[in-house]
């Protein structure tokens, strides 16, 4: 259809000698061309991201190839990249062979972004430890680099055969493209996008051709059919443009097939292969075996490394259309080509190609292992062994997909069932790095087939627990995670309890009664058991304890736990992340905030990033909990990038409903709804009750802000049951005093009290001053006027409840308003000020503008301050972190380093910030932030 490549095409006029050097018309595809034109043609004013999806033969190369002909038009440098079936295996190799014209501009990059991407490359004597996230950043950092200095337009063709690790860095990239001159597209087979693109980015799905332009396309071949062949062509193509090519082709050469397609109908795909197979079994021997050698080495760049691919010998082929003679190297006229010819030679013959191209490749030790895997007719321990240093090599540089497949490869060619079952267990740990969840579950169920070693079968049941933990298959994973506890119990103690604490976990997060029965049973049974304790690598069972008591039980255990806790915290800390988290979920939060901070300083160090996630979304809530709620938003956005990067998809829902719940309550409400249903959308709300319960808290919020108080105590009603039961046995509760809140103005009130005295008679009478300030609130607004002080005033004389500052300005706002309406006005002042002041720090602008009004109503005149911060409530925020940091004095290079972002990125953001702050330039910054809140007043 176009020209230089018959893969994927459409129609063309004119030969293939002369596709290489004039375009042609693409027949079919003017609303498709029409699309790319639009995001390439400048003006580039923001990047573009468009994947294009279809399947075989239907132009998505064609496109692409069109699409780089006229960005080069336009002036913009064109990167391109084609996965190939024989590297997706090889980590990053599709990322480096679209980097490859710009690896000079590393050197560029900050240190670390710069050391994580020769890593991965292979490059560097002394790679720095894999990080998948540094790696990702540093792909976006060049490529806006680059894009910085002319547009540019990034093309990756056969997305579907890209190696994982290339993917998912193309992926991350991708999606925080923003303001750069940069173009990605993206071809790939079938309707599903490739792993790392499932979500949030364009698509455009390639359709067959209509009717009319089919019989154009084959109108314009240059032996096209006539008449009843005619017709049986169109019919046997449907719309598909390679077919109606290849078909025409054959026809041509042999009228009489026609006939034998209708006594032998094959699937479209079949029958072009089929028909390719044919073309090639006519070729001379010569050519037939230098075209097989060609597919067996599936790379361009090995033309000269491996002998026997001449031009001359491959000529025969390239005249009848089955590949094209181009530099660097001869390429298959499609994927289908290659794979034809590739299984149309028996064994013995595709095995002696790959030792050959093997012997070639003996500097690549990758490759070398691979064609010689390819080549082994049975198990060989040799082969194990190159592919197991293969493995190990391709973790060191940060590839766990490619690792998981070259060892479990190994596994199969292990003679031994001792090292097969060890190298299947050895593959789904990889695999559980990479986070393949359903490949974890089925490299250590072989492991359960294959060997009786209670060591292994343990080990392999507990990746099992954990595969079906991160599969959103709670139920499965809490049973297998409890058989394992107890099975290891006597032996293997270390498993024990580290299964023992996913199983809490799990119970923290469905919230129901009988699941945090039988994790808390767990641990009975754990201690109950004479034996070691942990080794001092392992989570020590203190640390375990407390965690799992903590979950199943956050009100009734707080006061037994929480002096232990602060003893704990007195010395060294084997997991400060767990230990943090469960600080958290006891309402520890200042001790939460400073243990979960050290767990970070660890773990942003390259190579263990990944268990960053649920220290993150712990620290996320405990920063929202006590009013650091720029800091909460910035460990949200870490979070995500996390979640990105390892395919942590409960870690951004958390970072995704931390962000949402500080929106709703500073009054951003066009922000709320899309993040909460983008939550709903990766996480099953029916198991992850604790998500739901946040979901409902965070829509009720966002209604209550915005006076729609029916609609709010409808979702904050949804935390209970009609007897009290709640739906999360941790979160509802905190929900507690807004729910009053909306029922008194919903006119709910007879209702909303049973409710919630049936509530809070379910936990424990001394569930911690957090609960008992919110319980105090919830009880006042619903008490009948003459007696309501007492609930108010009673925790405001405790100043422990200053730790949940919002919480805390709610309650004196509520008090104030209760004070004013009792006309004790000199009483109400100082509460209503001492809420206000809290507000304006925090920027929740809905409760602010209350605390005014009531303030009014005592007669107090309140001026917003001078350059009041609150200007930067209407930065995003991610601007609004950029210039809290730039404000602070660092650079724009400092900045895109600490928050994983590209220089040109934090530029653009404070370019934008500045007129919404009402400034001119970054040296008015610093007053901005250093300004207080108070507020002025005039009595």
């Amino acid at each position: 259809m176009t020209r230089k490549d018959t893969k994927d095409t459409r129609g063309t006029k004119g030969t293939q000698a002369t596709r290489d050097t004039q375009a042609t018309t693409v027949i079919g595809r003017l609303e498709e061309l029409s699309l790319l034109r639009e995001l390439i043609v400048p003006p580039h004013k923001e990047s573009h991201v468009l994947l294009l999806l279809g399947d075989p033969g239907l132009g998505k190369t064609v496109l692409l190839a069109e699409a780089a002909r006229e960005a080069r038009a336009a002036g913009m440098r064109v990167l391109a990249t084609a996965g190939r079936e024989s590297e997706q295996d090889l980590a990053f190799a599709g990322l480096h062979q679209l980097l490859r014209p710009a690896l000079d501009r590393v050197a560029r990059l900050p240190t670390r972004q710069a050391e994580a991407l020769r890593g991965a490359f292979g490059l560097s004597e002394d790679p720095a430890p894999p990080d998948a996230l540094l790696t990702g950043i540093a792909v976006l950092t060049l490529l806006s680099e680059l894009s910085d200095e002319q547009p540019l337009l990034v093309a990756a063709d056969d997305a579907q055969w890209l190696d994982r690790a290339s993917l998912d860095a193309l992926a991350f990239a991708a999606r925080r493209l923003e303001s750069e001159q940069l173009v990605l597209l993206a071809g790939a087979r079938g309707n599903v996008p490739p792993a790392g693109f499932e979500r949030d980015l364009p698509q455009l799905l390639l359709r067959p051709l209509t009717p009319p332009d089919a019989g154009l396309l084959l109108d314009a071949q240059p032996r096209p059919p006539h008449g009843r062949l005619r017709e049986q062509v169109l019919a046997q193509a449907a719309g598909n443009p390679l077919a109606l090519i290849e078909l025409a082709r054959v026809i041509a050469a042999d009228p009489d097939a026609g006939h034998r397609w209708t006594a032998e109908p094959l699937p479209l795909t079949g029958q072009l292969t089929a028909l390719m197979a044919a073309q090639y079994g006519t070729l001379p021997p010569g050519t037939r075996s230098a075209l097989l050698l060609a597919a067996a080495a599936d790379s361009p760049d090995l033309t000269t490394a491996v002998p026997g691919l001449s031009a001359d010998a491959l000529a025969p082929a390239e005249a009848v259309g089955l590949i094209r003679l181009d530099t660097p190297g001869p390429r298959f006229a499609h994927p289908l080509t290659r794979s034809a010819v590739y299984h149309a030679a028996p064994f013995a013959e595709r095995a002696a190609v790959h030792r050959q191209v093997a012997d070639a490749l003996h500097d690549q030790p990758d490759r070398h292992a691979w064609h010689l895997a390819a080549a082994a007719p049975a198990p060989d321990e040799h082969l194990a062994a190159l592919l197991e240093d293969s493995a190990a090599q391709a973790q060191r540089r940060g590839g766990a997909a490619a690792a998981a497949r070259a060892m479990e490869r190994a596994a199969e060619l292990s003679p031994g069932e001792p090292d097969r079952a060890r190298r299947l267990l050895a593959a789904a740990e990889l695999a559980l790095s990479a986070g393949q969840a359903d490949w974890v579950r089925e490299l250590a169920g072989r492991v359960l087939t294959l060997t009786s070693d209670p060591d292994l079968r343990i080990a392999a049941r507990l990746d099992i627990g954990w595969s079906l933990l991160w599969s959103n298959r709670n139920a499965e994973a809490f049973d297998t995670l409890l058989s394992v506890a107890a099975e290891a119990s006597p032996t293997t103690p270390a498993i024990a309890w580290q299964a023992a604490w996913m199983a809490a976990t799990v119970a923290h997060q469905t919230g129901l009664p009988e699941v945090c029965a039988k994790a808390r049973a767990a641990l009975d049974l754990l201690d109950s058991r004479e034996g070691p304790p942990p080794s001092a690598k392992d989570r020590p069972a203190d640390e375990y304890r407390i965690w799992i008591r903590a979950c199943t039980d956050p009100f009734g255990e707080r006061a037994d736990l929480v002096p232990f806790l602060r003893r704990t915290a007195e010395g060294p800390l084997s997991d400060p992340g767990t230990f943090g988290a469960a600080a958290w979920v006891l309402d520890e939060t200042e001790l939460a905030v400073r243990v979960l901070r050290e767990a970070l300083s660890r773990l942003r160090a390259p190579g263990v990033r990944g268990a960053s996630g649920g220290v993150l979304s712990a620290l996320e809530w405990a920063c929202v909990d006590s009013g650091r709620w720029d800091d909460a938003l910035a460990a949200a956005r870490e979070a995500g990038d996390i979640a990105a990067a390892y395919k942590m998809e409960t870690v951004a829902g958390s970072a995704d409903l931390t962000t949402a719940v500080v929106a709703a309550m500073r009054g951003e409400h066009d922000q709320v709804a899309p993040l909460l249903a983008r939550v709903r959308a990766a996480v099953d709300t029916s198991d992850y009750r604790g998500f739901a319960a946040r979901i409902w808290q965070t829509a009720g919020l966002a209604a209550l802000a915005q006076g729609n108080y029916v609609t709010a105590y409808t979702q904050f009603s949804r935390l209970f049951a009609a007897d009290g039961t709640p739906l999360h046995h941790h979160f509802s509760y905190l929900a507690v005093a807004d729910l009053a809140a909306a029922a008194v103005r919903a006119e709910r009130h007879l209702e909303a009290r049973t409710l919630l005295e049936r509530a809070l008679a379910r936990v424990d009478p001394a569930p911690g001053p957090r609960l008992e300030q919110l319980a105090a609130r919830a009880r006042g607004l619903l008490a009948e006027p003459d007696s309501a002080e007492a609930h108010f005033a009673g925790p405001l004389a405790d100043p422990t409840g200053d730790t949940w500052p919002f919480e805390r300005a709610q309650l004196q706002l509520d008090y104030g308003e209760w004070l004013r309406r009792r006309r004790r006005i000199n009483d109400a002042k100082p509460t209503l000020m001492t809420a206000l002041e809290t507000f304006r720090r925090l920027g929740a602008a809905p409760w602010t503008r209350r605390a005014e009004a009531e303030l009014r109503a005592c007669g107090v005149t309140v001026r917003s301050p001078q350059g009041a911060p609150g200007a930067l409530d209407g930065l995003t925020a991610q601007q609004r972190e950029i210039v809290i940091l730039a404000g602070q004095g660092l650079t724009n290079a400092e900045i895109a380093d600490r928050l994983f972002l590209s220089p040109r990125t934090v530029a653009s953001h404070l370019y934008r910030s500045y007129p919404k702050l009402g400034i001119a330039g970054r040296h008015q910054l610093r007053d901005i932030i250093d300004r207080r809140t108070t507020p002025r007043t005039d009595h």
